[in-house]
Parts: structure tokens; sequence; C-alpha cells
């Protein structure tokens, strides 16, 4: 029970009265729930035996070749998505983001690397510039990575995650979203997160602003070698880096220096600073990515579970979101509940009673549109809704056992007003919810801030809600 609330707006002031607090429901859009329905299985399948079809697609294979090799891979989807395209009235734009990749550890060569790019540009001006990416990785490998030759269908890694990512594209191609969507299907991820890495690279030189970057890779299963079907569930690997170890990522220039636009020493240790004496170290951007795309996904999928785990990636181990993360960008990745390691990077072969590789007899297209499905709710919902405020301030101008936390006001046209959420400390999820409506500026008496967690969403016309921002101590 709220003994009271005091909230302020741009110039006046009120008390509301006494009310419960309860977790917000996530609000159904009539459209996305079509978009939904619209993904199929049937399609998912016929793109991952397409892709596994071209005998191997490692980074270092057949590029001339109309039919087998990375290059007849690469051509396939670029048509793919140019036909999606056409459905779209030419708003979807198809492009090749290429670029040498000099000889290194897993390049005995310099190297072509090209990504297939899908763009939707937002249909607001004041959202277009936020940038939604999401990717799988269409190169694949044998049991040895340098292995150019050999078969390598890799049909769960990752045709999976490209054959979402295309289905994503292609369904989405239609509707409309404020703020920009973006498909990729990168190359050279398995000679080291070449293609993404490129990418992320030259969308901070220009300083693109990416709210979200997800990354589908390994997927196609829901049966591990422990021989357990967890046919309603996913991973969601969702932990954000601290400023300095995020600087230390961030490989330097040739001459030195950070790469463009990264900010300096000084003001990350300020900022990791406040954060730890916070206690906002599970509240970075990354981490609010992931509550909303679990809670999104799970209210547009009743009985499907996102398993949100709090690090990086699987241990030790690595995808294509790591580049953008480690220059700062949300980045996260879905994968399968449980991963069966003789059907990954493994030479196709049979030993005894185990059949070993990467083959399409072990991949469920039904589970496979059931993650892109879960995608696509997070995805479109954050497409739609605000960008999550900023300039999130908790006062600290006196000693006090309530809560008072202000913002600044979004430009969106539709903006409907804000929503504060909080839990407690060891909880991974926001448990309670108060839309405040459009203010700026909220007092809970009664809600400490030494024993909750607090963030602010902007929710707008519709419902639609951004993720949460973490408010940061100000004492002025």
């Amino acid at each position: 029970m709220l003994a009271g609330l005091t909230i302020v707006g741009c110039a006046t002031q009120a008390t509301t009265p006494a009310g419960h607090a309860a977790t917000a429901a996530v609000i159904l859009d009539p459209d996305i729930v079509v978009a939904l329905t619209e993904v199929s299985s049937s399609r998912i399948e016929a793109r991952i035996r397409t892709l596994a079809a071209f005998g191997t697609r490692h980074t270092l294979s057949d590029v001339a070749s109309p039919t087998q090799g990375i290059g007849a891979a690469r051509r396939w989807i670029q048509r793919e998505l140019q036909d999606c395209a056409k459905g779209s009235g030419g708003r979807l734009q198809v492009t090749l983001d290429e670029h040498i990749a000099p000889a290194g550890s897993r390049l005995p060569r310099a190297v072509n690397i090209v990504n297939v790019v899908a763009t939707l540009p937002g249909t607001d001006p004041s959202a277009s510039a936020r940038h939604l990416v999401v990717s799988g990785h269409y190169d694949s490998r044998a049991s040895d990575v340098m292995d150019a030759t050999s078969a390598a269908p890799g049909a769960n890694d990752d045709a999976s995650g490209v054959a979402a990512v295309m289905e994503m594209a292609c369904v989405l191609a239609p509707h409309r979203f404020e703020a920009t969507l973006v498909f990729m299907a990168v190359a050279g991820e398995e000679q080291g997160l070449i293609g993404a890495t490129h990418w992320a690279q030259q969308a901070r030189a220009r300083g693109l602003r990416i709210d979200a970057m997800v990354t589908n890779d390994i997927i196609g299963s829901p049966l591990g070698d422990d021989g357990i079907r967890r046919a309603n569930t996913v991973r969601l690997f969702a932990d954000g880096v601290s400023p300095l170890l995020r600087q230390a990522l961030v490989p330097p220039r040739s001459s030195g220096a950070l790469e463009a636009n990264a900010p300096s020493t000084d003001a990350l240790r300020t900022e990791l600073d406040a954060l730890v004496r916070a206690g906002g170290m599970a509240d970075e951007p990354t981490h609010q990515l992931g509550r909303h795309l679990k809670t999104t996904a799970e209210g547009y999928l009743p009985g499907f579970t996102v398993e949100l785990i709090p690090r990086p990636d699987r241990y030790l181990r690595g995808g294509d979101h790591l580049p953008f993360l480690a220059r700062g960008y949300p980045a996260v990745r879905f994968t399968e509940p449980v991963e069966n390691f003789a059907h990954q990077h493994q030479d196709l072969r049979t030993e005894g009673e185990t059949v070993y590789g990467d083959r399409l007899e072990f991949v469920d297209f039904g589970y496979v549109a059931d993650v892109t499905r879960v995608n696509l709710a997070g995805l479109a919902t954050m497409a739609r809704a605000p960008a999550a405020p900023s300039r999130v301030q908790m006062e600290v101008l006196a000693l006090t056992n309530g809560t008072t936390l202000r913002w600044q006001r979004g430009t969106e046209p539709d903006l409907g007003g804000y929503r504060v959420v909080w839990r407690e400390a060891g909880s991974p999820m926001w448990q309670q919810a108060l839309d405040v409506g459009l203010v700026t500026r909220v007092t809970l008496p009664r809600l400490s801030k030494d024993n909750l967690i607090f963030g602010v969403q902007a929710i707008d016309r519709d419902g639609h809600a951004s993720p949460a921002s973490f408010p940061m101590p100000v004492r002025e």
C-alpha cells in the first residue's frame, strides 16, 4: 500500500490517492499478434535445408561456384531478402557490407568478408535514428576450424539463426515501425566474429545509435545431449560489461588510440564508480534489454519461457553480440536450452552408436519458429515503443526513507506517460510497477531506495513499453 504519491510534471504538482502497485501486464499489439501468426516453420525449414545444401559455408570456402560454398550461400541469402523487399514497397533495403579481413590466427590469408544486411527504416523522424539489430551467422565449420573443404552443413550452427533472421525480415517488411530494424546475416563468426566486429566498428565510428543488438546462434533444437526435450524454453544470455572492462575490450587502432567515439578513461571511471555505489551493476542497458525481451516474449507466447542468464555468453565462449557489447551497445544472445556437442563443430561421421555432425535431422523447425516469434515480439515492441527514458536520476538531497526519481521528457509525438518499476535487490526481474502519467518527477514516500532497485519506462499511447532505465544518483 502506498500512503501517498507525489508527482511533478513540467509545471504542476499533485498527490495521488493511496493505491496498490502491481506488475504491469504486457499489452498485446494486434498487429504484432498478426505478425507472430505469419511466422512459418515450413519457410524456415526450406531455408535451413537450402543453407545446409551448400556443402560447406566455411569463411575460406569457394566463392565462385553457383551451388557450393560461402559465396553461393551469400548470393542466395541476398536474393531471398530482395524478394521479400519487393513486398515492402521498397522500404526494406538489402545491402552488402564488405571488407577485406587480413590474415590472422584463423585466417591463413586475407579474405573478403561479406555481411548481408536488410534494413527496415523507421517511419517516425523522432525515432528512426534508434537502431534495433538482429543477426545470425551464415558461415559454418567442421572439426578443424581451418578446414574449408570438408562437408559442414551447419544446420543448427547457424543456419537456424540465419533462417530466423530472414523470416523476421520478410514477415515484418510490410509492417511499419517507428524505430529502424536491421536484419543481418554475418560471415566469419567461426574465424573470430569477423563480420560482426566490422559492422560494430563501423557503427561506432559513424556514431550510430543502437538500442538493442540480438544474435541468434544455435537455436535449432530443444533436445539436449541429456535426452531431455525442453520445447518451451530458450536461453537468453544478457549481461552488461562494466565501463572500464568495456574499454579494455575495444581493440585499439594501429595508432594506439581508442576507436572513434570511445569515451575517455576518466569518464568511464566516474560512471563505474557511480554505478557501483548505486547498486546498479545488474542494471546496465544490456540487463534491461534482457528483461524486456523475456517479459515481452512471455506475454505474447504464454507457456514459453525465456531463461534469462546473467552472463555475456556461455562459459568462456562467445558470439556475434560480443563486438557490440564491447563497444558499449546493449547486446544479448539467444541459444537453445542445452547444446549437443556431438552435433556442433564436428566432422560428419558415425562412431559406434553416436552420429556426429551438424545435420538437418537434428533440427526441430517448429522450435526454430517459436524462437523466431520470441525475437519478433520483443524487437517489434521495442520498435514501436518510445525510447527508454534518458537522464533518469534518483535524488539524494537528504537522508530519507522515501525515493524521488526524475527524468527528461521524451520527444515522441505518441508518448503517453511513464511507469516506475521496482524489485527486491536479489530479484532478477521487475516485481512491481506503477504508471505515473506524463510527468518528469515522482516521489514514493514509503518505498526505500536502500532496499529496492528502481527503473523508469516510457509508455506510448497504445501501451508499448520501453526497457527500463536505471536511475543514477544526483545531489542537486
